[in-house]
């Protein structure tokens, strides 16, 4: 894999940037040093500049998180996030498996995430013998990001009952500063082990998450765009599998498992591991 250590080999390249946020933008509290300048450089240079995140909530929503860390709405095109798709699929019942599934869901899951199903219709209960299905967005400050025994008890009793799961975000794990937090996934994950059937996972790496940013991008020619994410298991996976070339980031999850100065035959053994192919390794999302 080629070794880059700002984006601007790839500004020559490419047209079009779709970008993961947590563990690439952010570390979940603030920006990583130099991206600020990074994206407007790239803006500058007539770039298109999306970003496509699992986050269980919508759009707007995380848009406002990003402009209240200090990055100017001018440096984005767009963002699409997992939990705008859920939205729209909850909303709009437009395939299958959601239209089958009833409106009283139980939700595991912060307030913070309310905006997946407001205006959808759906009425949500506090008991499983209550519930159609589960939607997950993920931990909740009184159960701890931490540690999933807490969420055993509820997803024993969902899992009893056979309930269809709603997974919001297919990540397993984020950072969030320097600490390696729970995501959704691994809730997901949890279920099956106890017995529940396996989630409708909405987010990357499901190929289908890529149509609504090239529409944000404006742009229709996959050669002419890259991603760039910290996860091989869902920013690179899903990038590859939408014919679109990935940049793995070596911030985030990577900087967390491997260190500030991974050992690339690890990295090559862990991307062959995943199935992905990068054609380029990032060490931050800097000029």
């Amino acid at each position: 894999m080629r070794m880059l250590d700002g984006v601007a080999p790839l500004a020559e390249r490419y047209d079009g940037f779709i970008l993961d946020l947590w563990g690439v933008v952010h570390d979940g509290r603030q920006p990583y040093p130099g991206v600020a300048d990074a994206l407007g450089r790239l803006k500058a240079a007539g770039k298109r500049i999306a970003f496509l995140s699992n986050a269980p909530r919508r759009s707007f929503v995380v848009d406002a998180l990003l402009t209240g860390m200090g990055l100017d709405r001018a440096l984005w095109d767009g963002t699409m996030t997992s939990g705008e798709l859920a939205w729209r699929h909850l909303k709009h019942r437009d395939r299958a498996d959601f239209a089958a599934l009833g409106m009283r869901a139980l939700h595991i899951g912060p307030e913070r995430d309310l905006s997946v199903p407001a205006e959808t219709g759906l009425v949500l209960v506090d008991r499983a013998e209550d519930a159609e299905f589960v939607l997950n967005t993920g931990p909740e400050p009184a159960r701890g990001n931490t540690d999933i025994e807490p969420y055993r008890a509820a997803l024993t009793a969902c899992a009893a009952r056979h309930l269809p799961m709603v997974c919001v975000n297919p990540d397993r794990h984020v950072m969030v500063g320097d600490q390696r937090v729970l995501c959704a996934g691994a809730l997901a994950d949890l279920y099956v082990a106890l017995g529940g059937p396996a989630a409708i996972e909405i987010g990357k790496p499901d190929p289908a998450c890529y149509p609504p940013v090239l529409e944000l991008l404006g742009l229709s020619d996959r050669s002419r765009i890259v991603a760039i994410g910290d996860s091989p298991h869902t920013d690179l996976a899903g990038a590859q599998a939408a014919g679109i070339d990935a940049v793995w980031a070596l911030t985030g999850l990577v900087a967390h498992a491997h260190g500030a100065t991974p050992d690339p035959e690890r990295l090559a053994a862990e991307a062959a591991a995943e199935g992905v192919r990068p054609v380029a390794t990032l060490s931050a999302l800097r000029w």
